[in-house]
């Protein structure tokens, strides 16, 4: 019984890390997003 709440709370953290670490306005799928509306923008204004 002791192994499946230790097994149980460790999961509930890893989920919480996992949307802290992605989501949010810092997170890396903001960060992603970010970063390809940059580079879609220098694409743009490259000069053929």
């Amino acid at each position: 019984m002791r192994s499946i709440l230790v097994t149980v709370l460790l999961v509930i953290v890893v989920i919480g890390i996992y949307f802290d670490v992605v989501g949010g306005n810092t997170g890396t799928r903001s960060q992603v997003r970010d970063s390809g509306a940059r580079i879609n923008g220098s694409i743009e204004r490259i000069n053929p």
